[in-house]
């Protein structure tokens, strides 16, 4: 639980804000908060018109709002109790964002999404999957993730594809695709994309709601990938979004010729996506200009790690995307900057990209400081950075998942519920989970199941 002496603008009244007058509210989690910036409460005499200033300022949304914006989660999630009023304002999605920018976002394992790479685009003569084996495994860390199992909504699904905001983005390539929320339980069937793609890679997004909307916008993008010996320097892709319910085809063009590993899903840090690409590439693509161009540039060669064999994307604690690769002997990672280019124009968008090598861990360290984990006579492989973190990723030894951290050369293990001797891990992708912790008023009415632009929240 976060402290609340941590939180920006959080102070209990001082003695200067006693001997100027300013008037202070108790509030009932024991803490004292200085409303005097609110001006709502002028100094008066006597306690009757204190007690209704106190009232009529907490009659008024804005300040109750900003009132709530200074509590720690814990206080602010009983207050649903107070009164309907108390418990719609809370549970408001404009609330819940600026709640999130000031303190972050809270979340919780909800466990490993597992995609086996053996089905995906199954060719008539292709590897069936076994009756045994779900189509969407989940490694269960909590007991609303074995409620879920056992549910049977997963059968449903479809292929787990990726996640943004707590949405899940799962379906069967090429054609048929749901977008799900695992609070509310419901489920949105897309409509079939207009192009057809043999390889493609895939990027989910989720952004804030435009004035007036309360529902999440979200968007899926669909990239080809051509599978030839030549690379090219042109991409089609199709984005869907939320808003228009429709799929909208567009060409990116890149200065140089590359192209973008199939199968693979985007990174998406604060509007752009990042894909693999062959040949050590990355592939980045910002939708917020406009503009259909790509830019590539080279991956990181790694001293420790040059041989790597896995490789991942995340999003790093200062909102960075950053990069990570094992090997046999260790795990690096970096962290890509962007830099404009002073000796261009002042409104041409074209930026410097560079690597900074941030962590760097040897196997024989980590063994010597956690000798019981079997790194010895493993290979570990390294799955998933943990979302704004720079200091952890989740590493896999045989059939178990630990979160290691890179500074300190400790592994915690994360226990689940589930079959592992049925999951092929050597083709499979498996990928953390995080649920958003926050109350969800029962008195909004359910979102209508035919209306493509009902709420998820």
């Amino acid at each position: 639980m976060v402290n609340a002496k941590n939180s920006p603008g959080w102070g209990s009244a001082s003695a200067s804000n006693r001997s100027s007058g300013t008037t202070t509210i108790n509030l009932p989690t024991g803490h004292t908060e200085n409303l005097h910036s609110l001006e709502c409460f002028p100094k008066h005499k006597g306690r009757k018109m204190m007690k209704d200033s106190i009232h009529s300022a907490l009659a008024s949304d804005d300040i109750l709002l900003e009132i709530l914006l200074r509590l720690p989660e814990k206080s602010v999630f009983k207050f649903i109790l107070v009164s309907k009023r108390w418990l719609y304002l809370i549970c408001n999605f404009s609330f819940r964002r600026c709640y999130e920018k000031q303190w972050g976002a809270h979340s919780r394992l909800f466990g490993f999404f597992v995609c086996n790479f053996l089905y995906i685009d199954r060719p008539q003569d292709g590897v069936r999957r076994p009756r045994y084996e779900p189509a969407l495994p989940l490694l269960s860390t909590c007991k609303e993730s074995d409620d879920l199992m056992s549910s049977g909504i997963l059968r449903k699904l479809g292929y787990f594809i990726d996640y943004s905001d707590g949405l899940l983005l799962c379906g069967r390539h090429p054609k048929h695709y749901y977008v799900w929320d695992s609070v509310t339980k419901y489920r949105r069937q897309l409509p079939q994309p207009q192009k057809h793609y043999k390889y493609l890679c895939t990027a989910f997004m989720t952004e804030d709601p435009s004035e007036g909307r309360g529902d999440i916008v979200y968007r899926v993008v669909r990239a080809n990938c051509e599978c030839r010996v030549d690379v090219i320097n042109t991409i089609s892709i199709e984005t869907f979004s939320s808003l228009t319910w429709t799929w909208k085809q567009s060409t990116l063009v890149c200065s140089s010729e590359f192209a973008l590993s199939p199968w693979t899903v985007g990174t998406v840090i604060k509007g752009v996506i990042h894909w693999f690409g062959t040949y050590r590439s990355l592939a980045i693509y910002d939708p917020g200009f406009g503009e259909r161009r790509i830019t590539s540039i080279k991956l990181p060669v790694g001293q420790l790690t040059h041989d790597y064999e896995d490789s991942i994307l995340g999003e790093s604690s200062d909102r960075l995307l950053q990069y990570g690769q094992s090997g046999k002997h260790g795990l690096e990672t970096w962290v890509l900057y962007k830099e404009h280019d002073n000796s261009l124009s002042p409104f041409d968008t074209r930026c410097e990209y560079r690597w900074k090598l941030r962590c760097k861990l040897s196997y024989k360290e980590l063994w010597k400081q956690n000798p019981n984990s079997g790194i010895r006579s493993k290979e570990p492989q390294i799955l998933s950075f943990i979302r704004r973190n720079s200091d952890s990723v989740f590493i896999r030894l045989g059939s178990n998942i630990y979160q290691c951290n890179i500074r300190s050369k400790t592994l915690e293990v994360i226990p689940y519920h589930c079959d592992a001797l049925s999951i092929p891990w050597d083709f499979c992708k498996v990928v953390p989970y995080f649920q958003k912790i926050w109350p969800h008023s029962p008195l909004q009415n359910p979102p209508d199941i035919f209306n493509p632009y009902a709420s998820f929240s």
